[in-house]
């Protein structure tokens, strides 16, 4: 720490070298405190936040590099539409637009909740009827049939929030029976269709959002100060904004999403290395009795890691197919330049199984469907910008 004497006002600053701008030591009015306010403002801001984790940034800005190669890889497949061969099985490969539900009738139904497929238009109290015959009690899971980074997913805890939920949804929907299991974890597999023995690529560990009361600071400032809950201030002042005034107890843990996706604050830490055997195993036992699926992420959650490598206590809540991303790569700190070795490794391989595929009979979707398709999707997508 450097001390440097001032001859206007004969007041000590110190100036601090970690960010390089004085600090205030009694006076008001010292030279450069209206600077280092601005910086500190700077600094604290979601803007900066943003700006200097990748994690953070628009998907489009990530993936337009991402773009060319993936040019390379139509011109060298001679299909626009090559993916819809790497999981024959699911709609479009599971790359957009695909049913979540109709992913669900292809595995085994004692890896994955409860689940119900509700239309839009239908009544209310039939729905109520339904959970009561399939034994579905709250809380649950309510999420759109189609749709991806967590968009219209919400823990429902009981009738009131179900029926307020209904009253805005445009969409086919499932209900889906939490799962109340202490791990949730990503696990990407993919499998050549040559071989029996499948790679487990990535694991990611997700730590939801919550706060850790110090004892003395409200939720309200608690999340402030919390950079990753402080980007997602608008909608946890929705969800949590009449318990803004509380003060947690020193070291209680506030849980603020209960959603394990990273576009609502969790945090997704590298799990690589829990890969072994054993998880592999495990994972090409149930990717084997998956017909037609080669290639995307499991999304589950477990009693343990120890339990997991046995199979045992652990539910599938979604599987996702070709548009998959090796979620591992969202890990704080983890390079940009390494996340794009790692994005281009897994398209190639997309590449590689689709390819595969086609050589065994399976055609890529062609131009006039895949653009029908496309189009589905588009619609689709203005339902989810006129719903909340």
């Amino acid at each position: 720490m450097k001390v440097v004497r001032t001859e206007t006002h004969s007041k000590e600053i110190h100036l601090d070298l970690d960010i390089g701008f004085p600090t205030q030591m009694d006076a008001p009015g010292a030279p450069g405190l209206g600077i280092r306010k601005s910086l500190k403002q700077i600094f604290r801001s979601n803007f900066f936040t943003r700006l200097t984790n990748w994690e953070y940034w628009p998907f489009s800005l990530i993936y337009f590099p991402v773009s060319f190669y993936w040019i390379w890889l139509i011109i060298k497949a001679r299909s626009l539409f090559f993916f819809t061969a790497s999981n024959p099985s699911i709609e479009f490969g599971g790359m957009l637009g695909e049913s979540k539900f109709d992913i669900f009738k292809i595995i085994n139904p004692s890896l994955q909740p409860k689940t119900i497929f509700s239309p839009p238009d239908r009544p209310y109290e039939q729905i109520l009827a339904t959970l009561r015959s399939t034994e579905m009690d709250f809380p649950l899971i309510a999420k759109p049939d189609v749709g991806e980074r967590g968009w219209m997913v919400e823990k429902i805890n009981n009738e009131l929030e179900l029926k307020k939920y209904l009253e805005y949804s445009k969409v086919n929907l499932l209900l889906q029976e939490y799962i109340d299991l202490p791990v949730e974890l990503g696990v990407f597999y993919y499998r050549f269709p040559n071989e029996t023995k499948g790679t487990i690529s990535s694991v990611v560990y997700k730590q939801f959002l919550e706060v850790k009361g110090d004892g003395k600071s409200s939720l309200k400032e608690l999340i402030l100060t919390n950079p990753r809950a402080k980007l997602q201030f608008d909608s946890l002042e929705q969800s949590h904004g009449d318990q803004f005034d509380y003060v947690p107890l020193k070291n209680e843990v506030i849980p603020l999403v209960p959603i394990g996706n990273h576009c609502r604050g969790t945090t997704f830490f590298s799990g690589n290395h829990l890969i072994n055997e054993h998880m592999i195993s495990v994972f090409d036992n149930i990717a084997h009795k998956i017909d037609g699926f080669y290639f995307g992420r499991f999304d589950i959650r477990c009693e343990s890691i120890e339990g997991l490598y046995q199979g045992k206590n652990f539910k599938i809540l979604e599987l996702n197919g070709a548009g998959s991303e090796p979620s591992h790569i969202y890990h704080p700190g983890f390079p940009l330049s390494s996340a794009y070795s790692v994005i281009f490794h897994h398209l190639n391989v997309l590449y590689r199984i689709s390819k595969m595929n086609k050589k065994r009979g399976i055609p890529y979707m062609s131009f006039i469907e895949g653009m029908k398709m496309l189009k589905k999707i588009r619609n689709y997508k203005k339902l989810q910008t006129s719903n909340p």
